[in-house]
């Protein structure tokens, strides 16, 4: 029986916490934690390994990429597999998705931080906050509009492109474009991070993730 089915049995038949815990498995949800626990780990061995203890401009390959690993783990799990059972349902399905998406952007951001703990003013945790939103911005957007399965690759390439483009970029619009590789205390890279998290979030939890099977 499809999981979506007895996620909308259970809530109707079964004990308070059936509803969230089939949700989670029909998301995937316990193998996407796994996975943002492996990312955080690696994130901090990195940052370890680069000495950015030492230099904070040395994190900011941690801070721009990390973040993305994470939020390609949250696309992911974004992934229905009963399209047309979410949009035909009776309950509200926006809160369910709403709650997964914030859950989850809120975890990778608190366990990525630890990784860039120290010179808060510059890459430490405030800027991996500001990443672990924009760049699952970016992915919960594709995902509602291309498919989940493939919602990490646009955010890639445009992360990827700032990293390797940005290093001669000067002046007040690049720290808006280039919100992925500026400081932690930029107000024009937060302003844009959190926009671009605001409306993709938006735009995932209104409509959800795009159906990717065969159309009639």
């Amino acid at each position: 029986m499809n999981a979506s089915f007895r996620l909308r049995a259970g809530a109707l038949t079964g004990t308070a916490l059936d509803g969230p815990l089939l949700y989670a498995r029909s998301r995937a949800v316990p193998r996407a934690l796994a996975a943002l626990l492996a990312t955080a780990a690696l994130a901090v061995w990195a940052a370890d390994g680069l000495d950015a203890y030492l230099d904070p401009e040395r994190r900011v390959p941690v801070v721009a990429l990390a973040p993305l690993f994470g939020a390609a783990v949250i696309g992911t799990s974004l992934h229905s597999a009963s399209e047309e059972l979410d949009r035909t349902a009776v309950s509200p399905w926006w809160r369910w998705r709403l709650v997964h998406l914030l859950a989850l952007t809120g975890l990778m951001a608190a366990l990525l931080s630890v990784a860039v703990l120290g010179h808060t003013s510059v890459f430490g945790p405030p800027a991996m906050i500001r990443n672990a939103l924009g760049s699952t911005g970016l992915t919960a957007a594709v995902a509602a509009l291309l498919g989940a399965r493939l919602s990490w690759l646009p955010a890639f390439g445009y992360v990827s492109a700032v990293y390797l483009g940005s290093a001669g970029a000067h002046g007040r619009s690049s720290t808006v474009w280039a919100w992925p590789v500026q400081p932690g205390g930029g107000t024009g890279a937060w302003t844009a991070a959190a926009s671009v998290f605001v409306v993709g979030g938006a735009l995932y939890v209104v409509r959800g993730a795009r159906g990717e099977g065969p159309r009639a």
